[in-house]
Parts: structure tokens; C-alpha cells; sequence
């Protein structure tokens, strides 16, 4: 029995990556560095700011090495660039604002559980009018509870109120399926995110989706709980 859904934030509701990457374009011709091909982006997303920088610079095969000032550098310089343009050219996937309506309208408790931090994910969410959907919205902002950390799952199914088997966490990343798993929720994948079915597949999610519409009311109308 599913009595809430929790959803990671970056490649399962909103595609980020065009901001992500543009942000760190602009930081690499700061600090006099080429910019990156716009494709490259995508799959250094999922496991936080620090690890984004980090893949950002070690990808120019040019750069010298990467110790920790100009690592410390270069994440400050990406977190200012990046807060000016959080929603420019992100967009919300298709089939998100009125999945997630359905779902409500229906009775899940709803949340967000990102590892993006809050001072980005609460403006985001706002900015792209999803903020409302969720009862809960709770963000890595310790290095502990980034995913594949069950942490902030088992915190959610704790503040709900229910039982880790009733949460279904949606996610398109490994470290969403290993964290889900961890802390004994159902999951499942979605293939139009950062990250290959293939490597997702290998983990065997409960579902695996190509649209987030799947995961729509009717689906689980039978499933719902007051």
C-alpha cells in the first residue's frame, strides 16, 4: 500500500541541466578555462554542488591539478553564478504539474527529496510553481545525508508518519535506487532523466517509467490511505 510519493528534484521533475551548465560555462571562462560542450553537463548531475564542480574542472584535459583552494575557488564562484539563473532555460518535464496534482487531488502525501541544497531547491521549486505540491521538501545540506544515503527518506516516511514499504521514491539515478532501498521504500526509475537505463536497470528498480504521467492517480487510486 503507497500512502505518499517522494520525488528527486534535478532529472526527474525538472530538467536543470541547461542552467547547471550554462553556470559552469560562465565559471570555466572566469577562471580562463574552454567551455564545455553542453551534452557533457548531464552526467555530472545528481550528487551535489561540490562533486558537480569538482567533474566540471576535471573534465578540461588541459587543467592543472585540482587542489583543494582551487576547488574551494571554483565551487563559491559556480554557487553565485548559479543562484542567478536557477530557472532561465530549466524546464519542468512534461506530465509533472498535473502527475503531481492527481496524486494530491487523490490523497498521497506528496515530497521532494533532493540532494541539491535548500537555498537552491526551495527557490527552484518556487520558481517553477511545484512548490506547493509537496507537504515535504528536504534537501542534502549535510554531506551525511546526500543520496545514496537513506537518511532523508527515512526522515520523511518518519515525519509522515507511515512506514518505509509505503513510500515510493521516483528518481533517475543509481544513488536514488541504493538510497530508496536503504531505507526500505519502493522505487522507481524514470529513462528520460541524466542517467542510462542501463545502469538503472542493473540495480532492478520495483518500476522503471518512461514518462512521470505512469505514476499517475489511477494508477494508484486503489492504493491510497486516509
Amino acid at each position: 500500500m503507497i500512502r505518499a510519493v517522494a520525488f528527486d528534484l534535478d532529472g526527474t521533475l525538472i530538467d536543470t541541466a541547461p542552467d547547471l551548465g550554462d553556470a559552469a560555462n560562465a565559471m570555466l571562462n572566469l577562471l580562463g578555462r574552454k567551455p564545455l560542450r553542453e551534452d557533457r553537463f548531464p552526467t555530472f548531475i545528481g550528487a551535489g554542488i561540490s562533486d558537480f564542480v569538482a567533474k566540471v574542472l576535471a573534465a578540461d584535459v588541459v587543467s592543472t591539478a585540482l587542489n583543494p583552494a582551487l576547488l574551494a575557488g571554483a565551487e563559491a564562484l559556480f554557487r553565485k553564478l548559479y543562484a542567478q539563473r536557477l530557472f532561465e532555460r530549466s524546464r519542468v518535464y512534461p506530465g509533472v504539474r498535473n502527475t503531481l496534482h492527481s496524486l494530491k487531488e487523490s490523497g498521497f502525501s506528496l515530497c521532494c527529496i533532493t540532494n541539491k541544497e535548500s537555498p537552491f531547491t526551495l527557490r527552484l521549486l518556487a520558481a517553477a510553481d511545484l512548490h506547493s505540491f509537496f507537504h515535504l521538501t528536504l534537501c542534502a545540506d549535510l554531506i551525511e545525508d546526500r543520496k545514496p544515503s537513506p537518511n532523508l527518506l527515512v526522515a520523511a516516511c518518519a515525519q509522515l508518519e507511515i512506514a518505509p514499504e509505503h513510500l515510493l521514491y521516483v528518481g533517475d539515478a543509481r544513488s536514488d535506487i541504493i538510497a530508496a532501498r536503504a531505507a526500505g521504500c519502493r522505487v522507481a526509475a524514470v529513462t528520460y532523466g541524466y542517467h542510462k537505463q542501463r545502469a538503472l536497470d542493473e540495480l532492478h528498480p520495483d518500476e522503471t517509467i518512461d514518462n512521470i504521467a505512469e505514476i499517475g492517480a489511477p494508477r494508484f487510486a486503489s492504493c491510497a490511505s486516509a
